[in-house]
């Protein structure tokens, strides 16, 4: 009969198994609170999107759980049935709680049997006494305490704050009463138009209020990162013309949507370079590196109103560009639309932060604990650049290193550097 490991992840995990010690909790079939991000020691259960009885399979979106960074959609890494929810909507629970239980496909439900008990001859006594009771008034509906945040799924937070509603002023039908999208189209439709002072003010308070939490958790990683790591910086200049060339004769031949993007052969460069400079991939955890044997690689993204979330692309290294770019293109809309995987945001064993589009020539980014590097690309730009004996100009991109002193050095980070700027020499064999 299948049984369910008696030991599994606390937090999301898609890498090479057995995760690394601080993923594991030691409770039987349990879904737990996952940790997701560093600081993290509580999170508040949104909404269930699976109920009891229902068969869930490894990678499921079962959950909803709000944290400072917004509300994230968690998997699950089990395969079975949902048996029983242990946490209600609303509530807020440490890291590490258990959420709900598990068991296997096959294995038969945990029953407490009825026992009859003889309790043997029962002796005859006086009926009792009838006493009639005063009437009793019914107890007046006492309506919940105001939620400091609103529960809601991330569509409706995400509807609401496009259309200036207050999310303290809807009453949510979802599950535990979260605030779903329905909700937020009722109140639009029943509000109508509104004066322009409102619609310029409301949307203003709103992006405040999300943004908020969201400052303030990513002040928190910025602060002890500056405090715990002691920083190093690298940069290096590389000449793009080979990339800029190969891409432009790729995408030639492709529809719009199946094109790439120059970030794309950024990332798997990064990703294939790290291969061979596995200290700059993992976590610093408890006063020693522990590498990691997947790469996965998490890509800077800023959040529309404000913010940034550098959620992870998975096995960066073994995917093909157009795969890639693919997975880029649908990770960059949803986090725009503020919708987050648990596996996404958890697990990135390294960084790279891109601000080219934006017309920074280099950027000096900040490593993101507990991992031990982060790489920044700034933008192409014309450069007078040495070919041979001669001059020309070339397009130049900036790529810079922050290393983190435990884990690496500058020598193998000056190294790393150099094998990204090959690998960018040579994009065909990406």
């Amino acid at each position: 009969m299948p049984r369910i490991s008696r030991q599994r992840p606390c937090r999301a995990w898609s890498g090479s198994y057995p995760p690394p010690a601080r993923f594991w909790a030691a409770d039987v079939g349990l879904f737990a609170m996952p940790s997701l991000g560093a600081g993290m020691e509580a999170g508040t259960l949104v909404e269930w999107l699976r109920k009891p009885g229902d068969a869930i399979a490894h990678g499921d979106i079962i959950a909803v759980v709000e944290t400072e960074k917004g509300a994230i959609e968690v998997e699950v890494f089990e395969t079975g049935i949902l048996e029983k929810l242990l946490v209600e909507p609303g509530s807020k629970v440490p890291v590490g709680t258990p959420l709900a239980s598990i068991r296997a496909e096959g294995e038969a439900a945990v029953v407490t049997p009825v026992v009859a008990v003889d309790a043997g001859p029962v002796a005859v006594e006086a009926p009792p006494l009838t006493v009639e009771a005063p009437p009793v008034a019914a107890p007046e509906h006492v309506p919940p305490p105001p939620s400091a945040v609103p529960l809601a799924s991330p569509a409706a937070r995400k509807l609401a704050q496009e259309r200036g509603i207050d999310l303290s002023a809807l009453t949510g039908t979802g599950a535990g009463g979260a605030i779903v999208v329905s909700d937020v189209e009722g109140h639009a439709d029943v509000q109508g138009p509104t004066d322009v002072e409102g619609q310029a003010a409301k949307p203003a308070a709103s992006a405040a209020a999300d943004l908020g939490p969201m400052r303030r958790a990513i002040a928190a990683a910025m602060a002890r990162s500056k405090r715990e790591i002691p920083h190093y910086y690298l940069s290096h200049s590389m000449d793009m013309s080979a990339a800029t060339a190969w891409l432009n004769a790729y995408n030639a031949q492709r529809l719009p949507e199946q094109r790439l993007l120059m970030g794309a052969l950024q990332l798997k460069a990064v990703a294939l370079a790290l291969l061979d400079y596995g200290e700059f991939n993992g976590f610093y955890e408890d006063g020693k590196f522990q590498p990691s044997s997947s790469i996965h690689t998490g890509l800077a993204i800023s959040i529309r109103g404000g913010g940034l979330a550098a959620p992870a692309i998975h096995d960066v290294d073994k995917l093909p560009l157009a795969r890639l770019m693919t997975q880029m293109r649908e990770l960059v809309g949803r986090v725009r639309n503020g919708r987050f995987h648990s596996s996404e945001i958890s697990d990135p064993t390294v960084t790279v932060s891109n601000l080219g589009d934006r017309g920074v020539e280099a950027l000096l980014p900040v490593i993101y604990p507990p991992q031990v590097a982060i790489i920044g690309f700034g933008a192409a730009l014309p450069r007078p650049w040495a070919v041979g004996d001669a001059l020309a100009v070339r397009p130049i991109v900036q790529v810079s290193l922050a290393g983190d002193h435990r884990a690496n050095d500058g020598h193998r980070g000056a190294l790393l550097l150099l094998r990204i700027d090959k690998l960018m020499q040579e994009p065909g064999v990406l």
